[in-house]
């Protein structure tokens, strides 16, 4: 919307001028993700209560979590009509990315509205969507969304289907897959981000952190790799991205506003999420945020990178796995619980403690991915 004033104004000088600055324009788009959820989450989390939608507690999870029981849950709603509302406001609506990156948003909120909604009324055995019908949703509506943006989009805008590694020269190695095998990469990262920041929402404000730092990393990265910006290099003009060895992406530097808004909201959402938790977010919630930061990590090119920046979701997601097969194969379990945050609680750290030392780690890998930009 605000984008849309700058373009009515044109060259012409005035303040409309500042709204075409994806930098300016990330920076209002944190502020108002920020103060809406700031403000509105009190009326939602009592409108929460009234509506008595709390918490389902597991009976076999740490004895500290039956304390939990009746809070209200959901909260990931707001967090994700802020994110959506504040992108239809600051972004370039007529960027392919933005709507692309909204719409695996909004899907997957869905998908997780659907289930919690399941989960609160006893409806599917009390469990919400079976693990196979979640599944299915997910990567058909993913796969639908890449198979068009790959046919209709991918070749007007110049994206390419190369694979770059992180600390690693492009020279050295990069590889080209054909549009299939590259939409499969696509829809598995999607789809895998999403069900790792899910399972990481076990404790309180426990992955709505990594989620910030994920948001705040990628925002810069899509910057820089879409962005107008020149460097003068010897007495040439040479694009920031080139001089960075970063895959070039046109149009993905609206995508930093779009990070810069879930950051805001992801913020305003921890002032109530953060332990003890006054609201918890939900499927509805971390299916959207893991979805959207899936995604983002496609269209800038940095699927290998978003292994480390994503680190702490990718660490929850295999000590499912692992736990899943040990028993199945061996009937023994690797851990006292899985996912792993509950490993340590069962081991006697005290629930702030896991999530204050899973936010350090998320914050140094954080810097170790942003470190890649210069370590090649």
């Amino acid at each position: 919307m605000f984008y849309w004033l700058f373009e009515l104004q044109g060259d012409a000088p005035g303040i409309f001028r500042l709204f075409g600055s994806p930098v300016f324009r990330a920076i209002a788009a944190l502020a108002t993700a920020l103060v809406t959820c700031l403000a509105l989450y009190p009326w939602f989390i009592r409108q929460l209560q009234l509506k008595q939608i709390g918490e389902v507690v597991r009976n076999d999870g740490p004895e500290t979590h039956l304390a939990k029981r009746g809070t209200p849950t959901m909260g990931g709603t707001l967090l994700i009509v802020a994110l959506l509302c504040t992108c239809l406001l600051w972004c370039d609506l007529s960027n392919p990315f933005v709507w692309l990156t909204g719409g695996v948003t909004f899907i997957y909120a869905v998908v997780g509205f659907i289930d919690d909604f399941m989960k609160l009324h006893g409806t599917g055995g009390k469990k919400g969507l079976s693990e196979r019908g979640k599944m299915i949703t997910q990567i058909g509506s993913v796969a639908l969304m890449m198979t068009w943006f790959f046919m209709e989009l991918a070749p007007e805008v110049g994206y390419s289907t190369r694979l770059y590694l992180p600390f690693v020269k492009p020279e050295v190695f990069s590889m080209e897959l054909a549009p299939w095998a590259y939409g499969i990469l696509a829809v598995m990262t999607i789809f895998a981000t999403s069900t790792a920041c899910n399972l990481t929402d076990g404790l309180d404000g426990l992955a709505i952190g990594p989620s910030i730092m994920s948001a705040v990393v990628f925002g810069i990265l899509c910057y820089l790799a879409g962005s107008g910006l020149h460097l003068l290099i010897d007495g040439q003009a040479t694009p920031v991205a080139e001089y960075l060895l970063l895959p070039r992406v046109d149009g993905v530097d609206e995508l930093a506003v779009f990070c810069a808004a879930m950051a805001g909201a992801s913020i305003g959402f921890l002032w109530y999420n953060t332990y003890p938790a006054m609201v918890f977010m939900g499927d509805v919630g971390a299916l959207a945020i893991g979805g959207a930061l899936g995604t983002v990590a496609v269209f800038s090119k940095q699927e290998f990178l978003s292994v480390i920046v994503h680190g702490i979701f990718v660490v929850e997601f295999l000590s499912v796995i692992i736990q899943r097969y040990s028993f199945k194969l061996t009937g023994k379990r690797v851990f006292a619980m899985a996912p792993i945050h509950h490993h340590f609680e069962k081991k006697g750290w005290p629930e702030s403690r896991v999530t204050v030392r899973f936010w350090i780690l998320s914050v140094m890998l954080a810097l170790l991915a942003l470190s890649s930009i210069k370590i090649r």
